[in-house]
């Protein structure tokens, strides 16, 4: 037998971020990384994928941190690693899409803090709302040396993703100015067989290298890693053990351990691998034993591949009928998921499409008529507001919900005018750091509450208990 060459696999470690996301809503709190980042530093990742995605508002929101200060600290206890983040196009990682002076900032504060590589996404894989992102990242490297754009994928079934589309993609990512390319599968909707293929013909269409990043929840995505890698996929992502699987990624360990010995070695040490899973182990437990972490989160979902409809939308689809006591038409609503989705332009089903395609499928049905309701949100998305669906949309559906209403067709965010002064002239009273606008950029309300809290920690008053009209605080 030929002597095969050498390719060891490379691995995103997601413990930091998209583990504890996956299963235990983002609540990992910045005190229980500090300890054992030393040790993951240790390893030889090829990244560690630390903050964005819900990081920041779960953060600021149920765990009283500052996000940027988080990143601060892991930077510190990280010497030799790259660090990650997850960047959600436009919409940064808030809800709603910002001007692009909003979007350049932040990057280049993401990486002034510590970040090397930001994974930029965008729900309905349209690269216009991902453009600015990119153009920021290479700016600041062009500058400092230091960041590495990452343009995400979202993988989705249907017509109008076919082998072209993905190849065509990867093509003109490159062309974007982007250093690599994730092929992100948010719902655990790629199987083995065609992942190889799908890296097989992607490798033929772009020098970048290939990311792969899929989660658990249908029960192949260790087969899927597997066969990938034979492809020729770059780098996978996967968790440590004990936050690894069910709506997690696979587990780091069991990765390593599959490719020892062959032209994919890691080379990794299973002995300091073993050392940080116990680590991670007593914290586990804790989650289980408070409910944090639900055992339903751990098994497999195989309606996923069923219904080609992602794990939490699934869950948030049976409590809204729950809410309406029609728990009984739940087969009615999953017939309605893929019409909903054909007539919006067969979106990928990601934040927030999923949510909008979800909503208005339940509405459809316990209406008794099709969009006889619409959501505002699915108004939006019909406005052309989101970007540019792949497939186009059913204008029956437009003169329906949206009659005699202006579409657009350019980039969504031309229409959005710089914000940075207005949104710091909206907040300096609570400014500590340049850090602070943004974190009120994305999240206003929570941001404010945070800025308050801080404020009490550190001058031991609390706002909330003062007697304002007598100017009398306890102290």
């Amino acid at each position: 037998m030929a002597e095969v060459e050498k390719k060891p696999i490379k691995i995103t470690e997601t413990i930091l971020r998209d583990a504890h996301q996956s299963l235990i809503a983002t609540r990992m709190p910045t005190e229980l990384m500090l300890p054992i980042l030393d040790k993951l530093d240790k390893v030889g990742y090829h990244s560690l994928e630390c903050w964005g995605g819900a990081t920041f508002d779960a953060s600021l929101r149920f765990l009283k941190e500052d996000p940027w200060d988080r990143l601060r600290k892991i930077r510190d206890g990280v010497k030799n690693t790259k660090l990650q983040m997850l960047f959600r196009g436009q919409n940064i990682l808030g809800y709603r899409p910002y001007a692009d002076d909003v979007v350049e900032y932040f990057v280049q504060k993401s990486i002034a803090n510590g970040i090397d590589i930001i994974r930029i996404f965008d729900c309905l894989n349209d690269l216009r709302n991902l453009q600015a992102a990119v153009d920021a990242t290479n700016k600041e490297k062009a500058q400092s040396g230091k960041g590495h754009a990452q343009i995400a994928l979202s993988y989705t079934l249907g017509d109008a993703y076919t082998m072209e589309y993905w190849t065509e993609m990867a093509r003109k990512i490159e062309d974007m100015g982007a250093d690599s390319i994730c092929i992100k599968d948010m719902a655990g909707l790629l199987l083995p067989y065609k992942a190889a293929e799908l890296i097989t013909e992607m490798k033929k269409n772009t020098k970048l290298p290939i990311q792969l990043h899929t989660h658990y929840t249908s029960g192949v995505a260790s087969m899927t890693y597997l066969k990938a890698v034979e492809a020729g996929v770059d780098v996978i992502d996967t968790a440590m053990s004990p936050f690894a699987l069910g709506t997690s990624q696979p587990a780091t360990e069991v990765m390593v351990e599959t490719f020892k010995g062959t032209p994919y070695d890691t080379g990794f040490d299973q002995k300091l691998l073993a050392e940080i899973a116990d680590y991670f182990r007593p914290y586990r437990e804790e989650c289980l034993n408070n409910g944090l972490l639900s055992p339903k989160v751990l098994g497999v979902n195989i309606k996923t591949l069923l219904y080609q409809v992602p794990g939490g939308m699934l869950s948030n689809m049976v409590s809204q009928l729950k809410e309406q006591n029609a728990e009984d038409r739940y087969e009615e609503v999953l017939q309605e998921i893929p019409r909903v989705r054909k007539d919006l332009g067969e979106p990928p089903l990601v934040t927030p499409s999923s949510q909008i395609v979800g909503t208005q499928a339940v509405f459809n049905v316990l209406m008794g008529e099709r969009y006889k309701m619409a959501t505002k949100e699915t108004k939006a998305v019909l406005r052309g507001e989101y970007g540019q669906t792949v497939k186009p949309m059913s204008q029956e559906v437009i003169d329906k919900v949206i009659p005699g209403e202006k579409r657009i067709t350019h980039r969504p965010a031309d229409d959005i005018p710089n914000e940075l002064d207005k949104l710091e002239s909206e907040m300096k009273q609570y400014k500590q750091q340049d850090e602070d606008v943004l974190s009120y950029a994305l999240f206003p309300q929570v941001a404010t509450d945070f800025f308050k809290y801080r404020e009490a920690q550190q001058t031991g008053v609390d706002a909330k208990k003062a007697d304002a009209e007598n100017g009398a605080y306890p102290v």
